[in-house]
C-alpha cells in the first residue's frame, strides 16, 4: 500500500476541472448529462439507483455521445450519476487510486501503469471506446523537417503517460533515437500546448484533437498513431470500471455497455447525428466533428468481445505496452500475463452481444 500511494503521489494532482463550454451551430452548449433530452432507444430500467461517478475525456468518441444524449440518465431515471472531465488518462489513474471515480476513460498506456506494479489498482478494462489512428499525430512547426530526425535537439510536448506519449516513444526508437538525448521531451496538458506553442516553447507536439487541428494551422504532421499502429504498436482509448463497483452493480454495467454500443452504431450509420453531439462537448462545428471520427476505429459490442479484442488479444497488448515501458523506465517491472488478463472484463460487451 505505501508503494501504491508514493506512486499515486508522484503522478500529481487529479485535475477535477469543469467541462469545457462549447457552442456549436445547433446553439447547445456542453451538458452534464442531459443535454440530448433523448428517451432511452430501449426498455429503460427503473431499479437501478446506483450512485455511478464517471471520468470522461474530450475524445470523439461514443462515450461522448452517451454523456451528451443522455442516454444513462434516460435508460435508468432513478441512478445518480456524475460526470467529471479529465485532461488525461494519467489523472484518471489517480483518480481510481483516491477511490474518487467508478468508470473512467483512459488510454491504454495509462490502463497499462494502473494495472502493473506498484499500482495494481482493482480495476478492468470493459470497452474499447476507439481504436487509435491519425487522430494522434505528431505536429511539428518548422516546414523543413520532414522525419523525427529533423526534430534532433528540439522540444517536444506530450502529456506523460498518455497513449500519445507511448506512441512517440515508440516512433523514436523506431526511428534510432534517443528519447532523453537526441530531443527534450516534456509533460504538458493539451490545453497548455497552444500557449507554448504560440510563445516558440516547444518545436513539435504529439496530441490529439481539438488541440491537434489548433496547431496544424500553423504546423504539420509527420507521424501519427496509426504509423505506430501499422508498425504493430497499437494504442487505444479505453473503458474502464472498479471491480468492486462492477461486482455490486451488475445492471448498471449492462445498461452502461448498451449506451456505449447505442453510440458506436450512431457514429457508424448516422455519423452527421453523433457528431451533432462531439460538436457540443469538443467545442466544434458540427462539420468539424464529423471530420473527426476519421482518426479512429470504433468496434460495435460483438467485435469488442471477439478473440482479436477484449476477448483475448487486449490482454497481450497490455502485456507487450507494460514490457515497453519497462524499458523505457515508465514502470519497474511488467505484471505476469495472467495480471492483464485478469485486468480486461469482456463480459458487459457480451451481455449486450447475445
Amino acid at each position: 500500500m505505501k508503494n501504491r500511494k508514493t506512486a499515486l503521489a508522484a503522478m500529481g494532482a487529479v485535475a477535477l476541472a469543469v467541462a469545457l463550454t462549447g457552442c456549436v451551430e445547433s446553439g447547445r452548449t456542453a451538458s452534464s448529462g442531459s443535454g440530448g433530452g433523448s428517451d432511452c432507444p430501449w426498455e429503460k430500467d427503473d431499479s437501478v439507483t446506483t450512485k455511478a461517478r464517471i471520468a470522461f475525456q474530450k475524445i470523439p468518441n461514443g462515450d461522448l455521445v452517451v454523456k451528451d444524449l443522455g442516454l444513462l440518465e434516460a435508460c435508468m431515471p432513478n441512478a445518480q450519476i456524475t460526470w467529471s472531465n479529465f485532461a488525461s488518462g494519467g489523472d484518471v489513474v489517480q483518480a481510481y487510486g483516491a477511490n474518487s471515480v467508478d468508470i473512467g476513460l483512459m488510454g491504454s498506456s495509462p490502463a497499462t501503469i494502473a494495472l502493473s506494479a506498484p499500482l495494481e489498482l482493482p480495476i478492468s478494462i470493459v470497452w474499447i471506446h476507439d481504436i487509435i489512428g491519425s487522430a494522434e499525430s505528431l505536429v511539428v512547426r518548422d516546414d523543413s523537417v520532414k522525419d523525427l530526425a529533423g526534430l534532433k535537439g528540439g522540444t517536444i510536448a506530450v502529456p506523460f503517460s498518455s497513449t500519445a506519449h507511448f506512441s512517440l516513444l515508440q516512433a523514436l526508437q523506431d526511428a534510432g533515437m534517443d528519447s532523453s538525448k537526441d530531443v527534450k521531451l516534456i509533460n504538458l496538458e493539451p490545453e497548455k500546448m497552444p500557449s507554448a506553442w504560440q510563445g516558440n516553447q516547444i518545436d513539435a507536439a504529439w496530441v490529439w484533437d481539438p488541440v491537434l487541428s489548433q496547431l496544424k494551422d500553423s504546423g504539420h504532421i509527420v507521424l501519427s498513431s496509426a504509423d505506430t499502429a501499422e508498425a504493430g504498436k497499437p494504442t487505444y482509448d479505453l473503458g474502464t470500471a472498479n471491480k468492486k463497483f462492477m461486482s455490486a452493480n451488475p445492471a448498471f454495467m449492462d445498461q452502461w455497455a448498451k449506451a456505449q454500443d447505442y453510440a458506436v452504431q450512431l457514429i457508424d450509420e448516422e455519423p452527421d447525428k453523433a457528431a451533432e453531439s462531439i460538436a457540443v462537448e469538443v467545442g466544434v462545428s458540427p462539420d468539424e466533428a464529423v471530420k473527426l471520427f476519421e482518426g479512429y476505429s470504433y468496434l460495435r459490442a460483438t467485435e469488442q468481445a471477439a478473440p482479436d479484442a477484449l476477448g483475448g488479444k487486449m490482454a497481450k497488448d497490455l502485456l507487450t505496452t507494460a514490457k515497453f515501458l519497462v524499458a523505457q523506465g515508465g514502470i519497474a517491472a511488467a505484471s505476469s500475463p495472467e495480471v492483464y488478463e485478469a485486468g480486461v472484463d469482456a463480459g458487459p460487451a457480451e451481455a449486450v452481444s447475445r
